[in-house]
């Protein structure tokens, strides 16, 4: 090693690394930059502090005191709360309001309102209208001023002239014959003024049988604020049409009887679900009632169960059976998906038929809304009359009862529909050994549709009833050439009387019963045309064929045969 390092020109292999830069002392030095910058993102939105709501409104339109919460009361028939001459009635008609002036008590909904009293309520007890005294309640922005013009109210009797700029068309009061005038009336009976001819009726119907403004009558079926807007309907056109679907269809009578009672007009046309409401020939919007308008839509109170576990009738062991039975049923219609908003008018005649055949009936409600289908089986109950059993798997079973009657009580006995009733078999009559509900081998089962086909047939002689059924072949061969022979006279025979005639030549002269010729031409006698004006409303009744009054023997071909045999 110490050679090493003495050798000349060598250095040292261990010496350390050589200094770095001078330092620089200068106070004018810039750090160097990065040479990308660093981005900045925003922070993450779980970090940002939520704003603090805004606070609530004190005006209670815009409280739901119902929704998430426990609220129960029971209540009894009377007024519950009233504030001064306004007051919350509870009564047949369930929740409902009165106001001082108001024509009638005031209801969220006139048509939809089950029969039962309620129980007790979901919230408390005010009226959903604006008090009198209630300030406006604040929007952002100050009122505007008062408008210097005065604008006079509308006048259906003088309304501004047609082509007025801003004004849309408005319908004159009326129809009226010809020299008569509209007259101020009050009540329904003067402002409706003479009923309408059927010319009047399809003059006023026809504009709105493809017009799109109408009034739309959804599940809660008639409003109060309806009234309303059927009301600015009729500022301006004679006619309103009123479109109803889902659950109000069920029972249009009802809904038309609270039309005409609550708005004063009168049907004068009715299609389906759609009603056309005439306003009267002596309305005058300036005179109409002014109908406060509801400002929220109060909670439903709670009515009694629908569905009892031991219904009328029953005990809770055969209404058991009965829903188990009625897993099995075929459901007669279905109300769901694509039809859960269409129109059931002919629904309580279905169930009604189904009833003839079966006691039990069930209706599938798929895809519906739970308390549409519960509001169609509380209308059912009523309307067939049935029992409600359960709404289990979004279905309506129904029991017809024990005071069920036939519809068809004029059909013959031996026509009359058979049906095993599953309630009086619920005690043993599946065993075999009970032979106390055999059905009879002698009874023929038929449809109702059936049963008038054969009684039309036996009536125009096309249809032989036998009094005997235990004939033999060679008297059952003879009543059926019988009951041919005369079949055939009657299907041959024309409502003609044919006589020979006076000259003796031997022609036919043929008098028409009930109508003579003599002094008529033939463009007379076939004339036909009359203008009927009913040919739009007409109905087209299923043609029955007449029992012809020309006794068998009487005919042309039985005339000559007695003369040839005669000679």
């Amino acid at each position: 090693m110490v050679i090493l390092a003495t050798l000349p020109g060598s250095s040292n292999l261990f010496s350390s690394l050589p200094p770095g830069p001078p330092p620089n002392d200068s106070p004018t030095s810039i750090p160097p930059r990065p040479p990308i910058p660093i981005p900045k993102y925003p922070p993450p939105l779980k970090s940002r502090k939520s704003p603090k709501p805004p606070p609530k409104p004190s005006t209670p339109a815009f409280k739901t005191v119902h929704n998430r919460s426990k609220y129960y009361k029971p209540v009894s028939e009377g007024v519950i709360a009233s504030d001064g001459d306004r007051s919350v009635v509870i009564g047949e008609s369930g929740v409902s309001y009165l106001l001082p002036g108001a024509p009638f008590e005031f209801q969220f909904s006139y048509s939809e309102t089950p029969k039962a009293k309620p129980l007790a309520i979901r919230e408390p007890a005010f009226l959903p209208f604006a008090p009198p005294t209630m300030p406006r309640p604040w929007t952002g922005k100050a009122p505007l001023k008062k408008s210097k013009k005065k604008i006079p109210l509308f006048d259906s009797f003088n309304p501004p002239p047609p082509g007025t700029k801003g004004v849309k068309h408005v319908e004159m009061p009326g129809p009226f014959p010809l020299g008569k005038f509209p007259v101020e009336g009050r009540t329904r009976e003067e402002i409706l003024g003479e009923p309408l001819s059927k010319a009047e009726i399809r003059m006023l119907v026809k504009p709105y049988l493809s017009h799109n403004r109408q009034v739309n009558l959804g599940r809660d079926g008639l409003t109060h604020n309806m009234l309303d807007l059927i009301h600015s309907h009729w500022k301006r056109q004679r006619v309103c049409k009123v479109r109803c679907k889902g659950v109000p269809t069920v029972d249009m009578d009802n809904v038309c009887h609270h039309l005409e009672e609550k708005t004063g007009g009168k049907i004068i046309h009715r299609v389906g679900g759609v009603v056309y409401l005439f306003r009267g020939r002596n309305y005058n919007y300036r005179t109409s009632p002014q109908y406060p308008v509801m400002l929220w839509k109060p909670a439903t109170p709670v009515y009694p169960k629908l569905i009892q576990e031991a219904p009328e009738g029953l005990t809770k062991f055969e209404a058991d059976e009965l829903r188990m039975k009625g897993k099995n049923l075929i459901p007669i219609c279905r109300l769901g998906n694509a039809v859960k908003n269409g129109v059931y008018i002919s629904l309580v005649k279905d169930v009604r038929d189904a009833f003839e055949g079966s006691p039990l009936a069930k209706i599938d409600c798929k895809g519906m809304h739970t308390s549409d289908y519960k509001k169609i089986g509380a209308k059912l109950k009523e309307l067939v009359p049935c029992v409600l059993l359960s709404f289990d798997d979004e279905q309506i079973l129904m029991w017809r009862g024990h005071g069920w009657k036939s519809m068809y009580q004029g059909a013959p006995s031996f026509l009359t529909p058979i049906v095993a009733d599953i309630a009086s078999g619920l005690d043993g009559s599946d065993d075999p050994k009970n032979n106390n509900h055999k059905p009879d081998s002698k009874a023929v089962i038929s449809s109702p549709k059936m049963t008038s086909l054969w009684k039309r047939a036996i009536e125009s002689n096309k249809a032989l009833l036998l009094d005997e059924i235990g004939l033999g072949p060679d008297a059952l061969l003879k009543v059926v050439e019988e009951f041919e022979g005369i079949s055939q006279a009657a299907e041959h025979s024309y409502p003609a009387l044919v006589t020979l005639s006076e000259d003796g030549t031997g022609g036919l002269k043929a008098e028409y019963e009930g109508y003579h010729s003599e002094g008529c031409s033939e463009g007379e006698i076939y004339n036909d045309d009359d203008d009927d004006d009913d040919d739009e409303y007409f109905v087209n009744e299923p043609f029955e064929e007449m029992e012809s009054p020309v006794p068998p023997g009487s005919l042309p071909v039985d005339l000559l045969a007695k003369r040839l045999g005669e000679e």
